[in-house]
Parts: C-alpha cells; sequence; structure tokens
C-alpha cells in the first residue's frame, strides 16, 4: 500500500476536533483494508482515552518513560467494523506522569515509539496538541507529514498562521503543512471535514454513505496522499468536491 506512512495532525486551537478527526481518518483507511494506529501526544487533554473502555495500563506517557517496553503493551483495538485495523495508544495519566513524559529525553522516547508503530502498521496518525511541549515538537518531528487541524472561522485561520510559524521556529521537518478545516469548508484550506455526530460513542461515525462519511474519506485521501477504494453515491462525490479534495488535487 502506497501514500504517507505518518501524519502528525496538530490543533491549531484547542478544541479544533483534532482527535476525533485522527479516530475518523483512522476509520476511513481502514475501510480500505488498512491497519492504523493512533498515538496520543495530546498528554494535557487526554481526549483519546475516552475511545477506550476500561483500564489503559500502560498509557503512551508510561511507555515514553519506560522505552523498554513494547508499544503493544499499551495499544488498543477499535471495534470500528472495518477490514483494516484501527488501534489507539492513549495517553491517561495523574499531572505528576504527564510532567515527567514531557521532559526531554521522554519526548525523544515518543519519536522512537512512531517509529515502532510505522514499522508494524500502514499508517501512523499523531494526536498532537498545539506546538508549545516537547512531545508535540518530538511528534512533529517524527512523521512524513504534518497537517494542522483549525475550525472554518477567521480565528482559526489566524491561529493555522501561527502554527506555521511556530512549526518554522522548532525546524519541523515539514513547515508548510497541509490544513483540514473542521466543521465546514471556508474555501481557503487543503481539504475539510463536515459537521458530523459530537459523541464519542458515535465514532467512527465515516463508516456510511453520507456526507460526513465522503468528507471524512476525501480529507484522507489528501492528507494521505492515497485513493481510497470507498465508493459514494452521487452526493456524496459532491460532497466530496466540497471537502476540498478536488481543489488539492488539481493544484488550487
Amino acid at each position: 500500500m502506497t501514500g504517507i506512512s505518518s501524519l502528525a495532525l496538530v490543533g491549531a486551537v484547542g478544541g479544533a476536533g483534532t482527535t476525533r478527526t485522527a479516530v475518523e481518518c483512522a476509520a476511513a483507511l481502514a475501510r480500505d483494508g488498512r491497519d492504523v494506529a493512533v498515538l496520543d501526544a495530546a498528554y494535557a487533554t487526554q481526549g483519546l482515552s475516552e475511545y477506550v473502555a476500561g483500564r489503559i495500563d500502560p498509557d503512551l506517557t508510561e511507555l515514553c518513560l519506560d522505552p523498554d517496553r513494547p508499544l503493544a503493551d499499551g495499544v488498543t483495538d477499535l471495534d470500528a467494523g472495518t477490514d483494516g485495523r484501527v488501534a489507539v495508544a492513549p495517553a491517561r495519566a495523574p499531572f505528576e506522569r504527564v510532567a515527567r513524559a514531557k521532559a526531554a529525553e521522554p519526548a525523544r522516547a515518543l519519536e522512537a515509539r512512531v517509529e515502532e508503530a510505522a514499522a508494524s502498521f500502514d499508517h501512523v496518525v499523531v494526536d498532537t496538541p498545539p506546538v508549545a511541549a516537547n512531545q508535540a515538537v518530538a511528534a512533529v518531528h517524527a512523521v512524513d507529514r504534518v497537517a494542522l487541524v483549525r475550525p472554518p472561522t477567521a480565528h482559526g485561520r489566524d491561529a493555522a498562521r501561527r502554527q506555521r510559524d511556530v512549526l518554522r521556529d522548532a525546524d519541523a521537518p515539514d513547515a508548510a503543512p497541509t490544513v483540514v478545516a473542521v466543521g465546514g469548508d471556508d474555501g481557503d484550506a487543503d481539504a475539510a471535514v463536515p459537521d458530523g455526530p459530537a459523541a464519542v460513542a458515535a465514532a467512527p461515525a465515516c463508516l456510511g454513505d453520507d456526507g460526513f462519511a465522503a468528507g471524512v474519506v476525501g480529507a484522507s485521501e489528501t492528507l494521505f496522499g492515497v485513493d481510497l477504494g470507498v465508493e459514494f453515491e452521487a452526493g456524496g462525490v459532491v460532497d466530496r468536491v466540497v471537502a476540498g479534495v478536488d481543489r488539492v488535487r488539481n493544484g488550487g
């Protein structure tokens, strides 16, 4: 399978929908039979842990503090109902451990965890907060591509511009990131995901043939540089155009 192996989805602002977008894009790729891992670099919000029922032990912060343990110990498969595998490695830790995991050496261990995941999965998605702490810097250095997630608003566009500046200051390998607007297409993003079900229990919601599913599949194709074998009715094709995929492919 071809395409981008690893991607950091970076929230331009808090609450941009980065975690949900990571899970939905992983499921969209898995519809095509691809195995996808989602790693949680958003240590403060720990939103990815909400998609896992029961105890999380070890979580990703513990694995970065104890790099001798295999990543598989902290990976949980989601029951996504897809041909491919959707697996998540969430952060779920008390403040003290989060603080230690943000130090320089554990952050470098996060880079190694991304490489470890890439060796076992077709694609890796890193759920990344606005770049400020060490683990977020490590995330954008560990991947093949960076994408900024923002709302389709003037505030979101301004925040994305600021994050581009931060990426350049951090010497990120991908300092010209793809931009995905979550919540609608404002005509100024490379891809867009329409509004979908907000409840965690509804995820993944991209497995049908409605406009939300078409938008997520289209955005995933743009972000990962792949052509997924997922067909939609005529309305779904229109939604994919609205999502910005054809605009990007035609160099717009």
